[in-house]
């Protein structure tokens, strides 16, 4: 049994979305509360994370409930049961089913992570049959997503009621998924194979009272990932790349043709001290009635695109796509210190205004220290800066009138993870 109690402090200027000048910082604390318990027997794990997110204050001292519905934090993040077909004693390797409530995440998680920087996290209802042995790991999952036990029919509303946005994009939450993950261990990392899959529910715009109202209908549109990720160690030089192909229809049913394209490189120059640069492509724009914007699943762009989270959160930034620039350092002055810094040059993939060229949309530099006051407590603090560019804000992608140039966004997180061992 374990638990995480996860505070985090922040002084919001533009974090998300440039503010428009003149508009006062958002200041708050937000909290993760969650109590995990495990437990493994014979042919059998089980796994069950109660976890509660609120934002200090949202109820008053006396209540004892929430204030709003949309507040309630309370909820199941995880729930799920891992049955082994093959006896646990067969050495190096091992068939085993997963079912339930779980986090998917794999790789860099570029295209399938669990969020974890967002205080609720990214969650899936999923079945997942995995062959694993000392090289290799062959995965195969699906889920099949309803609202409630329907007499008839398996029409799903994509935006259920919540919070919270269901997709890395703030898009529609899938009706049904299926992926075949295959992974290869090298020497000094690992190689993949990915093939992914999702389904949206057909819908129709309808006008009731004056108002334009979307009707979800039977059946759906499907749209599928597939591509290679590469991570290895040559000497002192690490290599992280990956390419992947997105086709099908939308699910706004516009026929798709889309890539991404990642490469970085990274050395060590000794103990303490390593640098990387590379580059990240996402296509963007259309050519005729087909959509070239790749979207990145269910990943965890924080992450990658920046601390800013202007790309691929939960606030769009039109279709042009984004080619990121980026150079990393970190440096570690003890055990228990480390520091961190990223520069990012953001451009659009495609132009975004015709007879427009133009498709810079700024700078990000990003900042973040590392504190380990114990193995259960760490400390950290970061601050991030964002130079805006006229496109960045225009109606096109942020659309923000009158928007300041410079925005910034502080925090200070507390994160206690105690483990409690019973036997």
């Amino acid at each position: 049994m374990s638990a995480q109690l996860r505070t985090r402090t922040e002084l919001r200027d533009g974090q998300g979305v440039p503010s428009p000048k003149g508009a006062c910082p958002a200041f708050f604390t937000s909290q993760r509360t969650r109590l995990n318990v495990g437990y493994n027997m014979y042919r059998l794990k089980f796994g069950v994370s109660l976890q509660e997110v609120r934002v200090w204050g949202q109820d008053v001292s006396t209540i004892n409930r929430t204030t709003t519905p949309d507040n309630n934090g309370m909820m199941l993040h995880e729930a799920w049961a891992e049955m082994f077909l093959t006896d646990t004693t067969v050495k190096n390797k091992a068939l085993s089913l997963k079912l339930g409530r779980q986090e998917l995440v794999y790789d860099d998680q570029r295209l399938i992570g669990n969020l974890d920087w967002l205080q609720q996290g990214r969650r899936h209802d999923a079945a997942v049959l995995k062959y694993e042995t000392k090289g290799w790991m062959l995965h195969v999952a699906g889920a099949f997503n309803q609202n409630k036990e329907n007499a008839s029919g398996t029409v799903y509303n994509s935006n259920p009621a919540g919070n919270y946005t269901s997709s890395t994009n703030g898009g529609n939450m899938y009706k049904s998924m299926q992926f075949l993950y295959a992974g290869k261990k090298l020497k000094s990392g690992n190689a993949s194979f990915l093939f992914f899959t999702d389904q949206f529910s057909k819908y129709r715009m309808d006008t009731v009272n004056s108002s334009t109202v979307k009707t979800f209908e039977q059946g759906s549109w499907g749209r599928a990932t597939t591509g290679f990720y590469l991570n290895n160690t040559f000497d002192k030089v690490g290599v992280t790349a990956s390419a992947y192909y997105q086709f099908g229809k939308t699910a706004t049913a516009q026929k798709l043709s889309a890539i991404l394209l990642s490469g970085t490189f990274q050395y060590a120059f000794n103990k303490k001290v390593n640098a990387a640069a590379g580059v990240d492509y996402t296509s963007g724009g259309s050519k005729g009635a087909t959509s070239n914007t790749f979207d990145p699943l269910y990943g965890t762009p924080h992450k990658l695109w920046g601390l800013m989270d202007y790309f691929y959160a939960a606030n769009p930034f039109g279709k042009g796509g984004l080619t990121d620039y980026y150079i990393k350092a970190k440096y570690k002055t003890s055990d228990k210190f480390l520091l961190s810094t990223d520069l990012h040059q953001f451009n659009s993939a495609a132009s975004i205004r015709t007879g427009d060229n133009q498709r810079n949309f700024g700078q990000e530099i990003d900042m973040v220290g590392n504190y380990s006051l114990t193995k259960q407590i760490t400390i950290e603090g970061g601050y991030a800066h964002f130079f805006a560019t006229p496109l960045l804000t225009s109606a096109a992608v942020k659309n923000v009138a009158n928007a300041q140039a410079n925005n910034n966004w502080a925090y200070v997180m507390i994160n206690i993870k105690p483990d409690f061992l019973f036997k």
